[in-house]
């Protein structure tokens, strides 16, 4: 019994002696988690921001878009091809294919299934072939030789063609393409032939006329100027300057569709001279913006002139 005893003040001796140094080492062993704590935290935030692909700012793990740039942070995948795209982008530039399986590419309607046929605008969701170059389109307008493939596409042409700036445009692609044609001359008896030829013309229409019975015929004078080779070249920049800045003035705006963005700018893009649409998205060059993946930020055609096409190489 005294043994019993005797065990129970030892152990009460050895808790009331224990205790002022566990009292001591909580405090210290708080301050320590908390230190570490502190360490850790901004190893842990640095792991689970997220990086901008664009410009390369930090942003919370959770953000869909960068606070320093605007651009979505969450890359998307192309279904066919399986390279990476920006989130609201309906064609993928590698290898050229229409991904968004619930928007018609000609009209912008609503799709809900495995439709045939758009319900709103009946186009083939397959594809419409060119009846002009024969080539398959995706979108209202032929991105190989500019045909309207639609109604709503030949109705959109119709509109834009009662525009003063377009049929300012399209006057000053004739003359352009009439220059084109011409061919200068290279010394003086290039102008002594085309004398000698113009006084031909005159005579044997002269003499054909008296044919028919009529005696002083009135015959059309050919209004065709002859230029050195300096002055036509001279006189096709001009006209190029002019054009350049009418496609400036038609350049399209930010729209919040990309099918729209592609009709109007295909529906004012002037047919007979070597052009390439400069996007907004990426600053690149395009054939036709049928080639970019957001064409609703916008863009404008601009003149090849003289350059090659292998500097469009955004779309091939």
């Amino acid at each position: 019994m005294n043994t019993l005893m005797m065990n129970e003040d030892q152990l009460n001796l050895e808790k009331t002696n224990r205790t002022p140094n566990s009292l001591r080492q909580e405090p210290e062993k708080a301050e320590a988690e908390s230190q570490e704590q502190q360490l850790l935290e901004p190893k842990k935030q640095q792991a689970t921001a997220m990086q901008c692909p664009h410009c390369g700012a930090e942003n919370d793990a959770e953000a869909m878009f960068c606070a320093t740039c605007g651009k979505p942070l969450h890359m998307s995948l192309c279904p066919h091809c399986g390279a990476e795209m920006e989130p609201d982008a309906d064609y993928c530039e590698k290898c050229h294919h229409y991904v968004r399986q619930d928007v018609c590419s000609f009209c912008g309607g609503h799709l809900s299934g495995n439709e045939a046929f758009c319900p709103e605008c009946g186009s083939p969701r397959g594809g419409i072939v060119c009846p002009v170059c024969r080539k398959l389109n995706n979108f209202s307008f032929c991105a190989q030789c500019g045909t309207p493939l639609t109604q709503e596409a030949k109705n959109l042409m119709a509109e834009v063609e009662k525009s003063e700036d377009y049929r300012e445009m399209m006057s000053i692609v004739g003359d352009y393409m009439a220059l084109d044609d011409m061919i200068p001359y290279t010394s003086d008896k290039d102008i002594v032939r085309d004398q000698m030829n113009r006084q031909l013309r005159e005579r044997v229409l002269t003499l054909l006329a008296k044919d028919r019975g009529v005696e002083n015929p009135i015959i059309p004078v050919i209004k065709k100027e002859l230029l050195s080779k300096d002055e036509l070249a001279e006189r096709k920049s001009e006209k190029l300057k002019l054009l350049s800045t009418i496609l400036e003035k038609l350049s399209a705006p930010s729209q919040p569709s990309p099918v729209q963005a592609r009709n109007y700018a295909m529906a004012t893009k002037p047919m007979g001279v070597r052009l390439a649409w400069v996007c907004n998205f990426k600053h690149a060059m395009h054939s036709s913006p049928c080639g970019c993946a957001k064409p609703q930020l916008g863009g404008k055609w601009v003149i090849l002139g003289n350059a090659t096409s292998a500097e469009i190489n955004d779309d091939k």
